[in-house]
């Protein structure tokens, strides 16, 4: 089965068996919906069903403070540091027009609209007020561009390719 990372333990949280978890997904409901998720140990190669009991976004922090059934202490949660939490791929949320998933877009090549030449690659994926795409020039070194239509028009995710117009002095 294919799996999809949705976030990482990064701590625990209190003495009652929270967990903090760092989210790699814009879908909230994905730590707040009490449900079936999976958690990949590290070093193990199999993902584990769990279950998500209860989950709240901490303002500022950036985290999510959830409960999975049967972690009850500290020392329960600690030692789920590391690990990852994953879904199916098959439940990834339906897009509009214009969104992408952020998995679909790392490892992108990208390329100069005018010119046709292949600039880089898209290494990340960095959240701001519009998202920033981080791209490593053909030359190593790493630039952000915003990921906005007029700089950004063209994302063909069947050819693994992103056009892009930067304005002057965004690449240099």
């Amino acid at each position: 089965m294919d799996w999809l990372e949705i976030g990482k333990i990064v701590a625990a949280q209190g003495l009652k068996g929270e967990l903090r978890v760092y989210p790699d997904t814009d879908f909230p409901q994905r730590f707040q919906t009490p449900g079936k998720r999976w958690l990949l140990r590290p070093g193990q190669t199999e993902p584990e069903p769990i279950k998500l009991t209860s989950g709240r976004y901490l303002d500022g922090k950036g985290l999510y403070v959830i409960t999975l059934s049967g972690i009850t202490s500290r020392d329960q949660a600690e030692a789920l540091r590391d690990s990852r939490i994953l879904v199916p791929a098959t439940d990834r949320p339906r897009l509009e027009a214009g969104e992408f998933h952020v998995a679909d877009l790392v490892d992108l090549s990208v390329f100069d609209q005018a010119s046709q030449q292949q600039i880089g690659r898209v290494t990340d994926i960095l959240p701001a007020g519009h998202d920033l795409l981080e791209v490593e020039l053909l030359n190593g070194k790493k630039v952000l561009i915003p990921f906005v239509e007029p700089i950004v028009p063209i994302v063909d995710l069947a050819n693994r390719r992103i056009e892009i117009t930067p304005p002057a002095g965004l690449i240099e």
